[in-house]
């Protein structure tokens, strides 16, 4: 039997994996659910043995089961290849007492990478599973990482145009530079004056446009979508806690259902969803632990059961993280009200209407898996400062947050015994200037490849090939725009 997937928004939609990949956001504007969590079908000892890519088939083939073994594993292997640059995909580092996992090196030396590289292929086999003869017009918003994760996955595939807006003044310049100078004939990159969060709901409001899917329809093109409101970008990320796990077991650092924590840096709450649903497959979870930046919306919905996004958007250092409107958060909503669409509608309707909503105790009852905290500009800076100088390990602003607010959790809990994996989910050459002006504000006179120069020199870290491919290109997209313009953008560059 093929596990099917609903909206949150209608429960009575039901479609097959490939369906749900290919729509990427429902009709009603509703996220793709499974009807059920499988458990995983191996044994740990199974999984100690395994490879990244055998481990991600072990898990995928229990969410996508329309698609045949031939085929998930031919995505699989298209996807986790030669364009990393460490042979397990995704390394564990041992650092002060917690174990890092590395999700930074792929192509675009961010974690979006791990989801990013399947999703091309899981898209083309499913659009040929599906008949669909339209090109799929990859339309995505990004606070920094997802764009240029995304850009590289679908630059030049056959059958596919990618679209993506991203803030223009609310990214660092290295994810700027990554974005502008993409190659391939297919891609288009718009700045857009306003922040992630208006470039998000510019991007909700054309999938959700009626007479714009007629439009398009009638040119020859349909709208999918790369955030990770795309199963098939979501999914892929339960892989990486199970392959962490499966690892500290293979190498004696737990015994085994030794329960462990994670630590997920988020703004979106996908990453650490995809956490809550490994837990949920039987990964020996003990807390998911959520770190926010100073735009805390995630820490005080966890505190107070009440989501408020009517509050100042500040940007900071860790800008992939700089987002009020957490859009996978109503995955988790859904299933704390029971599967209850009816119910989780009247919340996502409050949230567009006021801006604001408050979950029922019963359902805050539910969410005790997960604890909230939150860094401040300076807790980050210190946090990337004390490791450096204790370890000589360097973080980026993101991984730094979440270690910032590990130590206040162990702090908070007493619970310094239970392992702990962090999700480290960028390279600190992404985010060099912010890095090397915590570690010494000395740096801070430096250029922007100065900078990285010398923090490859103090970290002993090679510069990834993705900061030297931009070193010197030149630039390729310069387009801008208004929130309001978005849809008359993608049409001009779909020539309609």
């Amino acid at each position: 039997m093929d596990l099917l997937y609903s909206s949150t928004r209608n429960g009575e939609e039901k479609v097959t994996a490939s369906k749900a990949i290919l729509k990427g956001l429902a009709d009603d504007g509703g996220l793709f659910v499974p009807e059920s969590i499988p458990k995983l079908d191996v044994t740990i000892e199974e999984l100690a043995k395994m490879s990244y890519q055998e481990t991600a088939y072990a898990v995928m083939k229990l969410f996508f089961t329309d698609f045949t073994e031939e085929e998930l594993k031919n995505c699989i292997n298209k996807a986790y290849d030669s364009k990393f640059d460490t042979e397990e995909i995704a390394p564990l580092v041992e650092a002060d007492g917690a174990y890092y996992l590395e999700l930074f090196h792929g192509a675009t030396i961010a974690f979006k990478d791990m989801a990013l590289s399947i999703l091309p292929h899981l898209l083309t086999t499913a659009a040929k599973k599906n008949q669909v003869n339209n090109e799929i017009v990859i339309l995505t918003a990004t606070s920094g990482d997802t764009g240029k994760a995304a850009l590289a996955g679908f630059a030049d595939v056959e059958g596919t145009k990618i679209v993506v807006f991203y803030p223009k003044d609310g990214v660092s310049p290295i994810q700027k530079q990554q974005m502008v100078t993409q190659k391939g004939d297919n891609t288009y990159v718009v700045g857009i004056n306003g922040n992630f969060d208006q470039a998000q709901t510019g991007v909700k409001k054309m999938f959700s446009d009626k007479e714009l899917a007629k439009e398009l329809d009638a040119a020859g093109y349909q709208f999918s979508s790369a955030n990770s409101i795309n199963i098939g970008r979501f999914i892929p990320q339960i892989t990486y806690y199970v392959y962490a796990y499966a690892k500290l077991y293979a190498n004696g650092k737990i015994a085994k259902d030794e329960k462990i924590n994670i630590v997920v840096p988020t703004g979106n709450f996908g990453n650490i969803l995809s956490a809550f649903y490994a837990k949920n497959m039987g990964l020996p979870v003990a807390k998911l632990i959520c770190a926010s930046n100073e735009n805390k919306v995630l820490y005080d919905f966890f505190e107070t059961g009440k989501y408020d996004k009517n509050r100042e958007f500040i940007l900071t250092s860790s800008p992939s993280m700089d987002i009020l409107i957490s859009s996978n958060l109503e995955r988790l909503i859904y299933w704390a009200a029971g599967n209850d669409a009816k119910k989780n509608v009247e919340f996502m309707t409050a949230l567009t209407k006021e801006g604001v909503y408050e979950i029922t105790p019963q359902m805050q009852e539910k969410l005790k898996d997960f604890y909230g905290n939150y860094a401040s500009e300076e807790e980050t800076a210190e946090a990337i400062r004390t490791l450096y100088e204790k370890t000589g390990y360097i973080l980026d602003t993101h991984t730094a947050v979440a270690s910032s607010v590990y130590g206040k959790y162990k702090a908070e809990t007493k619970d310094d015994q239970t392992t702990t994996v962090i999700a480290s989910t960028a390279s600190p050459f992404k985010f060099s200037r912010s890095v090397m002006d915590a570690i010494d504000p000395k740096y801070d006179t430096m250029e922007e490849f100065e900078l990285i120069d010398e923090l490859s020199k103090i970290g002993n870290v090679k510069i990834p090939n993705a900061i030297e491919e931009i070193r010197n290109a030149p630039v390729r997209h310069k387009a801008t725009c208004e929130v309001d313009e978005m849809p008359r953008v993608v049409k001009e560059f779909l020539g309609m």
